[in-house]
């Protein structure tokens, strides 16, 4: 399976906005167009929370791969997805089967109680994380099919390729700070990432019936989420003070990246991370859906959750409070530390 994708949506009639940048101008490190493109990243950053990337550096054909890979290794029989099943939020790594975890918003409490009156999310995922970590080796299949060791390889390359990117996108960020465009390197050396792949198996329209959602209400807990969606969509973003959503839909040859709780930590609340959801695209409200059958089809997705390497200490940027911009907003917090307590109450 291949992701491909619509023309550029319409601007919505929500107040929330979504631009559409390109990368091309930080992949050269003499372009006179670096700090404008910084600048347009931290306003998206600032403003909705969210973005299109276009000529990014990851081949098409890679990324091909990537869903060809996803799609293969859902449709393995259950025993061997359990045989690499997601352990403990430290690791963070390996298989979660269906109804294994609630993104939410709230405390684990609060999930709980979630959990109980809508259900789990409609998903399966696996999980890879940075080779090499002691204590935490990655999942990998291996001797359950023929195509594992590609399914290795091509996950690896990915992995790294997307590291490199987060790399780029957080110097131009410190460019846009004022910042020495290195600032950031030390946080992010290691790349202390995760590599989900997403699976929304086909679904009964029914269950959609009541509002029921594939993903909850959440944001995500890194520095930036970079987001590769098929064709099928279901991504919507949160309108500024809870007036609506806004569709995100896909569009060809981009990435959708959006800012994360670190991130805004760090920014003292100058950058927004913004809550968003998975909707079945097909189930919206008011007559015929247009779509044949009982069920609704499969959708999948690939999301590389970037994040400061887990011994940072993330406190307010230099020229992020004081003055008319008033005080830190937040204690200083250790990443491993936060994105650990925050996946132990999705869990």
């Amino acid at each position: 399976m291949s992701p491909s994708a619509t023309t550029p949506p319409p601007p919505s009639p929500s107040a929330l906005s979504i631009p559409l940048i390109s990368l091309a101008p930080l992949l050269t490190p003499t372009s006179l167009s670096r700090l404008p493109t910084a600048q347009a990243l931290l306003s998206a950053f600032r403003t909705s929370g969210f973005l299109y990337l276009t000529d990014h550096s990851i081949p098409p054909s890679l990324l091909a791969s990537v869903f060809s890979h996803s799609a293969h290794f859902f449709a393995r029989p259950q025993s061997q997805k359990d045989a690499l099943a997601w352990t403990t939020p430290e690791s963070n790594r390996g298989y979660s089967g269906m109804g294994m975890e609630k993104v939410s918003q709230g405390s684990a409490e609060e999930v709980a109680s979630a959990r109980e009156t809508d259900g789990c999310d409609l998903k399966e995922s696996f999980e890879i994380g940075r080779d090499g970590e002691v204590g935490y080796p990655n999942q990998w299949p291996e001797g359950q099919d023929a195509s594992d060791e590609g399914f290795r390889t091509t996950m690896r390359d990915f992995f790294q390729q997307c590291k490199r990117l987060h790399q780029i996108i957080m110097s131009a960020l410190a460019l846009a700070l004022n910042l020495p465009d290195t600032f950031f390197d030390p946080f992010v050396a290691k790349g202390d990432n995760t590599l989900r792949l997403l699976h929304y198996p086909p679904a009964p329209k029914a269950h959609f019936a009541t509002g029921k959602l594939r993903a909850g209400l959440h944001s995500d807990y890194g520095s930036i989420t970079l987001l590769f969606q098929d064709e099928r969509g279901g991504l919507q973003v949160q309108a500024p003070e809870g007036k609506g959503f806004v569709d995100v839909k896909p569009v060809a040859g981009t990435i959708v990246v959006n800012a994360g709780d670190l991130l805004a930590r760090w920014s003292n609340d100058m950058v927004r991370s913004t809550l968003h959801r998975v909707v079945e695209p097909g189930a919206g409200i008011g007559g015929d859906d247009g779509e044949e059958g009982e069920c609704y089809p499969a959708r999948y997705s690939v999301a590389y959750f970037c994040n400061p390497d887990f011994e940072a200490w993330i406190e307010a940027l230099p020229g992020t409070f004081g003055g008319h911009l008033g005080e830190r907003r937040y204690e200083r917090v250790r990443s491993g530390e936060y994105l650990v307590k925050r996946l132990s109450a999705t869990y």
